[in-house]
Formats: structure tokens, sequence, C-alpha cells
């Protein structure tokens, strides 16, 4: 069997190196590459042309890793997470860093991040296996779209939503599978919302 690269990228730690800036968290670009050359010593990146958008810009990049290209994309976007106007050359050449990391993360490394996770994949409660609970596929398959579901309700700040879809299941097996796919804030959230209603 061959080694899963994606495993060994995501299960580095990127705690010491996320910069925090506004609402955005990041790993530092130069870790990233780093990390990704010790890897993969091959490894390779390209930038493309940015595209416009009216008064904003979008900048890609694609990333080779373990000979499979990655390409990401990314709006040039300020501290805020909103969309620069007229971006001058600083701003664009910052935002190509990040979407350099971005394109790494799709290889592991910190994906997590992305994710809203603070500890690494290997160890994150979001990652999805099925082992160890009795659920059939056909079970299985519900639970995997209910999750998709509470996600979606809780990306819309639907928690009363979001609470009925995840109070569905009520097998314990079923229900442990579906924690299981939610990530840590949503799951947070969930519980804070249970313990609300039973003070109610």
């Amino acid at each position: 069997m061959s080694e899963n690269n994606f495993l060994k990228m995501a299960a580095i730690d990127v705690r010491p190196f996320i910069e925090h800036k506004g609402k955005l968290s990041y790993v530092s670009w130069v870790f990233a590459v780093e990390q990704l050359m010790r890897v993969d010593p091959a490894a390779n990146w390209v930038f493309h042309d940015p595209q416009l958008f009216g008064e904003s810009m979008m900048v890609s990049c694609t990333v080779t890793a373990f000979g499979k290209p990655v390409t990401m994309h990314l709006p040039v976007m300020d501290h805020m997470n909103r969309a620069v106007k007229n971006p001058d050359a600083v701003v664009v050449n910052k935002n190509m860093m990040r979407c350099l990391v971005k394109a790494i993360a799709c290889h592991g490394l910190g994906l997590n991040v992305y994710a809203g996770e603070d500890l690494p994949l290997e160890q994150a409660p979001k990652v999805t296996p099925t082992e160890g609970f009795k659920v059939s596929p056909e079970r299985e398959s519900i639970i995997f779209d209910v999750a998709a579901a509470v996600t979606e309700r809780m990306e819309s700040d639907d928690i009363i939503g979001a609470w009925e879809e995840y109070s569905g299941i009520t097998e314990p097996e079923e229900k442990g599978l579906l924690w299981k796919q939610l990530s840590s804030q949503i799951r947070s959230a969930i519980k804070k919302h249970g313990e609300s209603l039973k003070g109610q």
C-alpha cells in the first residue's frame, strides 16, 4: 500500500505558526513552504495572472506536491475578509502568498485551520471515520446528509434549524457518528443550545 502523504501533512501541528489579524487566522507562508519542502523536495508552485472583478481582484496559485497539482483561488482581501478595491502591489503580493498557503493546505498541511479546528486533522474530532459505529451503509449515508444540513444551517446562523436537524437523529450509534461529522464550533453551539433548552 502506498504511503498517504495527505495524512502525513495533515498530522503536522501548525498551531505555533498560526497568525491572527482581524477575522483572519492563517499559517505563515514561510512555515508552510518549509514543511512542504521537507516532505516533498520536488514540490513546486506557480502563480497565475490575477483576474479582475470590477474593482476587486482574484489571485490563483497551483501547488504540485507528490505529483498532484492543486489550484486554489483567493479574493484579494483585507484583514476583515472584505474585498479590497483597486488593491496595490503590496496587498496583492500578501494575498498571493496566502493563496499559496491555501493551496498547500489542500495537500494536508494546516487544512484544519480552514475547517475552524485547533488540532491537526490526525487528532481533531472532526475526522469522519465510521469505524466503531454500528450503522448500516444506508443509515450512514443519511447521517452524512444530516451533518451537511446541520452545517449549512449553522453557516446561515440558523441554530434552531440546526438543532432540529440534529435532534432528528436519536439512536445512540447514529448520534455518535453524526457528532463526529461536526466541527468543534458547531458541536459547541449545539451543546450550548441544548443546555439552554433544558433550562427553560
